[in-house]
């Protein structure tokens, strides 16, 4: 499996697609002679060879699960304001942004101009350049944090980067906002340049370190959806010995005393 995420995602070399793409070659021929017995316009040859034998649309993907249950959670909650660090634009922040405004923060440029979206180019690994407490009382951090630090895209090579984005985005949080945070989870270990995969223990301490309580955890488990899971030892050394899953943990910022 690694082998071919690397040669489809990252060297454009799909093979299944290929091998699914010939097999429609027969079938096409066929159709365009029954369509042109019938049909005396102008045609063109532009074969689709492989929407025949895909699904009606991606639903097997963690993306699509996590984008549509976290964007479901900000509409039933209706925060005043919602504040997004680095997740999809073309998945996540486009849900939300369907139905409320959303700020987001992201290393990378966002040349377009978006609806109901603002946009600021910034390194959560370093503080942000205005008073963070209070910022806004709902977040999120989709499938982003586990890339903090490895220079993927264009960020500082920094080995604790993670520690310290979950730090500087806690502090952008009032007392009782939800913070929705996903990552991949399993046996611990470093698969550079792409990701962390972080011990699920790992997170919820170092959110404790920065006054954030775990209330929730969902795990996303591909084509069966999202599982709610106990917060307990039990779930966190189950996670743990396995090799990955991707986790969706629902923080709360604790109100001081």
């Amino acid at each position: 499996m690694k082998f071919y995420w690397l040669l489809s995602s990252q060297l454009g070399v799909d093979p299944l697609r290929f091998f699914h793409s010939l097999r429609g070659v027969p079938k096409y021929l066929i159709d365009w002679f029954n369509f042109r017995k019938n049909y005396k316009g102008k045609m063109h040859m532009t074969p689709c060879l492989f929407d025949r034998y895909a699904d009606a649309g991606v639903t097997k993907s963690e993306y699509f699960w996590q984008d549509l249950i976290v964007a479901q959670r900000i509409f039933e909650k209706g925060p005043v304001k919602h504040v997004d660090v680095g997740s999809r634009i073309d998945g996540f922040v486009a849900h939300v942004a369907s139905f409320r405004n959303i700020e987001i923060f992201d290393v990378r440029p966002m040349p377009t101009q978006i609806p109901r979206v603002t946009f600021q180019k910034a390194d959560l690994m370093q503080p942000l350049p205005f008073e963070q407490a209070t910022y806004c009382d709902s977040l999120s951090c989709l499938h982003a944090l586990e890339h903090f630090g490895l220079g993927r895209y264009g960020d500082p090579i920094d080995a604790l980067g993670y520690e310290k984005g979950i730090s500087n985005m806690a502090h952008l949080l009032k007392p009782g906002g939800i913070f929705y945070l996903s990552t991949p989870v399993g046996r611990p270990r470093v698969e550079f340049n792409a990701n962390h995969i972080f011990d699920p223990e790992q997170i919820v301490k170092l959110a404790k370190t920065n006054n954030l309580t775990l209330i929730e955890l969902l795990v996303v488990r591909g084509d069966k959806g999202v599982e709610k899971v106990e917060l307990s030892q039990a779930s966190f050394m189950d996670l743990v010995s396995q090799t990955y899953n991707l986790c969706i943990f629902v923080f709360i910022k604790n109100k001081t005393k």
